[in-house]
Order: structure tokens, then sequence, then C-alpha cells
């Protein structure tokens, strides 16, 4: 495909300017305008198109070339594209056997607002620095002092509820668990045990569903606004809090809901699940600097020391000054000793702030499906 490139820039609310040349789609009307990331994944970039949690966002992937094994249907995540932008240093043409479509072609077909020619270690450097911030993507014929007040003009990503723009309209039942091939070391259920999990979407990827078919689960999705009555008709053995964007503080009804089941049945949470389930426990979170979003993030079991390299994608995270009402540290962050994972044996709960589900990245917490449904079992046949 013969590329056609305008000049353009990103611009940042602090005014500093990053050159490049505009590929995908950018409308006059509406510009590419967002919470500027940056994520260090070498590969993935089609997981990262099509994770919910990317909702209100411009990603920067810091990896020099992006596109390589090309685009195909099997790797989505969702049903559409969610980030606001997309930034690399160079889109490439595809060579894997695996490739549809190339990248370049996708974010244009998708009308994803893309620029590349970009110095993402400049940008990288300068956000690690003063830390993530509101910014946009624009063609070299918008005024510098135009972009910057229309991006000064666009709402932080602190208390915006990215959950409810994200999630499911209606309930939905899901049966589709993964290819054998992609399963690594995780086993698929070969008893006869079945349990009914429900899943609260405020921005769920499908690995996550398909992990829990895999393990046995019967799986229904409800959206982040399902009352507690409908939760309850399906009848749940277990509830799943799923990832998502946006301030989890922000998330309208989502603590009280969190709240009634605490305690009745095992809950796990996940990424923006973590951090509401530990609200609904009394705890508090906060914005970080810049971050963590990428596929090689290793966090430590306070329990053995045993190392996890995990996928994480969360620019928010849960206080540990104090932990949440009865939570006990499980793992922390190697890099920053951000809390990565609670446990609330009083309650039957348990989360993590990274992604156990992988796609992309490694599959070392993928045994955390079956603790979920091991507590599921356990707590059946003891009521």
């Amino acid at each position: 495909m013969t590329k056609v490139l305008e000049s353009g820039y990103i611009i940042l609310e602090d005014g500093r300017l990053f050159p490049g040349r505009l590929y995908g789609y950018l409308s006059q009307t509406s510009p590419s305008i967002g919470e500027v990331v940056f994520n260090t994944a070498m590969s993935g970039y089609q997981e990262v198109l099509y994770d919910p949690s990317y909702w209100g966002q411009v990603v920067v992937m810091t990896a020099a070339h992006i596109g390589n094994t090309g685009i195909n249907k099997t790797d989505d995540e969702s049903d559409r594209v969610y980030p606001t932008g997309f930034a690399a240093r160079s889109f490439e043409e595809p060579s894997n056997w695996r490739s549809e479509g190339s990248l370049s072609e996708h974010l244009v077909k998708n009308h994803t607002p893309a620029i590349e020619d970009l110095d993402t270690r400049a940008i990288t450097r300068h956000l690690r620095s003063i830390g993530s911030m509101r910014g946009g993507i624009f063609a070299d014929s918008t005024p510098r002092h135009k972009a910057l007040d229309l991006v000064l003009a666009h709402p932080p990503m602190a208390g915006l509820d990215g959950a409810s723009r994200v999630t499911c309209s209606e309930a939905y039942d899901w049966d589709s668990g993964s290819e054998a091939r992609w399963l690594g070391s995780t086993e698929f259920s070969t008893n006869d045990s079945h349990p009914r999990v429900a899943v609260i979407d405020y921005g769920v990827k499908r690995n996550i569903l398909r992990r829990l078919v895999d393990v046995g689960c019967i799986v229904r999705v409800f959206p982040s606004h399902a009352g507690v009555s409908e939760i309850q008709g399906f009848a749940p053995d277990g509830i799943l809090l799923s990832n998502g964007p946006g301030d989890p503080a922000a998330v309208e009804g989502a603590v009280d809901t969190i709240r009634h089941f605490l305690g009745t049945i095992p809950i796990f949470g996940i990424c923006l699940g973590h951090q509401l389930l530990a609200l609904a426990t009394g705890g508090s979170t906060y914005k970080m600097k810049f971050g963590h979003r990428g596929i090689n993030h290793p966090v430590a079991e306070r329990a053995d020391g045993r190392v996890i390299v995990s996928v994480h994608n969360h620019g928010f995270a849960v206080s540990d000054d104090p932990l949440p009402d009865g939570a006990k540290l499980t793992l922390r962050s190697l890099n920053d000793s951000t809390v990565e994972g609670l446990d609330y044996p009083d309650l039957n709960a348990f989360s993590v702030q990274f992604h156990p589900e992988a796609s992309p990245g490694p599959h070392d917490a993928s045994d955390l499906f079956g603790e979920f449904k091991n507590r599921m079992k356990l707590n059946a046949s003891t009521h």
C-alpha cells in the first residue's frame, strides 16, 4: 500500500510539540484528543487497539517498528478500536503467516487517527518526566495555539467514568474458549463442575471470557449498570469484575453493587475491577504519574517470592496507606512497589491489578482463573 502522508504533530497540554506524519483518519471537526500514554510492548498492538481500557487515550507505542505481524480477526479483543489516537515511530508492512492485512490499511479502514515518523523516545522520556497528560494529534494546517486551546478544553482522565462509555448495552452469554495451541501450560477443564460466573463488564477483554470458559465456567456478561436483581436472576456462583478505562472512583453504582455480593459468593477483580473492589472495602485509589502499560512487568508474590511477568494497562492504582479493610497484600510491582494483588480472606474475594488473561503477553498468571473456579467450588460445597 502506497503511503501518502500529510505532516502533522502531537501537542501536549504543557505546549510541548512532537512532529510526525499523519496516517489513518483525522477529522477536522472532531480532532484526536485524549490522555497521551505510552506502551512498551514490542508486539500485541492489535490487542492494544481493541482493548476498551484504552478508551479516551492517545497511545504511543515505544517499539521502533509496529505492524510487522499484520492484523487478523482472531486477535480482536472487542468489537471495535478504542484508543482516541495511535502513534508510533513507523507503521510497517506485515510479514507473518497469520496476517490477513496490514496495520496501515486497518487504521484507515477503521477511521483511527494515527501518526508515525514520530520521535517516540523523546515523547516517552517527556511523559516519564512530567507525567501522562492531555494531548492531541493535529494536521500541520491547524495552528498551534488553536490545537493547544482544544487540548486544554478537553476533560482530564481523573474524574471520568469510562466504564459507562464502553460497557455492553445488555447482558449476553459467552461460551467460546481458547484455541488449544494458544493455551501454553493452561489446561482445559476436564471435570464436571461448571460454576456460573457473572462478569460485570466495565470494559472486558474477550480473553478474560475465554479463560473462564477454558476452566469450565458458564459465563454471562452484564453491563456495568446492571442492577443487583438482574445479576441475582442468573444465580451466579461467583462474580468477576472486569478491566476498563477511566477513574475507578467515578464509576457510578459499582461500589454499591459489589458491596451487595461481598461475603456471599467469591469475587475476582481484574485491573479496574481490582480498584473497584478496593473502593468497596473502604480503600482508596490514586492517579499514577504515568501508569503501567506493557507486557513484561514483573510482580512478586509476598508468600513465596515467586516472580510473575505480567501484562499491564492502568493509570490508577490502589493505595496501601492504608490497605482496604480486611485486605492482605499478595503482590507488589518490582518496578515501583505499586499494589498489584490483594486477598480478602473473610470476604472470599481477591484481585490483581494486572491482566492474567494476557493477550498479548505471557501466561504466568493464568492459573488465577483456576483459583477462582476452585473458590467457587469450595463455596458451593460449604453452603
